[in-house]
């Protein structure tokens, strides 16, 4: 464990002043990554029949859903009038506003990923100004200094990438996993405006 955080700090060290934004950028992306992970693992946690919605919306029980499910009754319950025609557009718009709320997050995953090739495209131009100076110093004898300036502009860009192509990967991933959802809410909308004014004993029949 000592040798591997030896190596990871030396690492840094030859990345120079840039791979402590890069690694700020890193350390938030995937703080926002994890967190965004684990709700969505919670909302897609519905285990309750759209029948058993329907009933809850009308007999006002307790939610026993923990997922995107109970989001939405509970958003319709508070916006519900009583009236089916207009409840049935409650139930659009309930659906709607749950839908954008899925997409928190996902932006700062996006932005974060963006900058991190640019973090490492800056300590490339510092490592490459670094070996300028150099070689107006000592010419291109000193192959040593020389060395030290390419392998911070080449390790800064390898760590933007790294952090870039696992930030962009992992969006996309969350982005399948909100639309999945979105698409479980639009469904369960369509049943509850089918079926809101129907007899429940009729409805849990079906």
């Amino acid at each position: 464990m000592t040798t591997l955080f030896d190596s990871a700090a030396a690492y840094l060290q030859r990345g120079g002043v840039v791979m402590l934004p890069l690694l700020l950028v890193s350390l938030l992306m995937w703080a926002a990554i994890i967190y965004r992970l684990l709700l969505l693992k919670k909302l897609c946690d519905y285990h309750i029949s759209p029948a058993q919605v329907l009933r809850q919306l009308h007999d006002n029980s307790p939610v026993v859903d923990g997922g995107v499910t109970a989001r939405l009754l509970h958003t319709i319950r508070q916006r519900r009038s009583g009236d089916v025609a207009l409840d049935r557009r409650v139930i659009d718009e309930a659906v709607l506003a749950v839908g954008e709320r899925l997409d928190n997050g996902l932006t700062l995953i996006g932005v974060l990923a963006a900058i991190a090739p640019l973090l490492g495209l800056l300590g490339t131009v510092v490592g490459m100004i670094a070996t300028f100076e150099t070689i107006a110093m000592f010419g291109t004898g000193n192959a040593r200094a020389l060395a030290g300036g390419i392998s911070q502009a080449l390790i800064t860009t390898q760590t933007g990438l790294i952090i870039a192509i696992a930030g962009l990967y992992m969006r996309n991933f969350l982005l399948r996993r909100v639309e999945n959802l979105r698409q479980h809410l639009f469904s369960l909308g369509i049943y509850l405006k089918r079926h809101l004014g129907d007899n429940i004993a009729e409805v849990s029949g079906d």
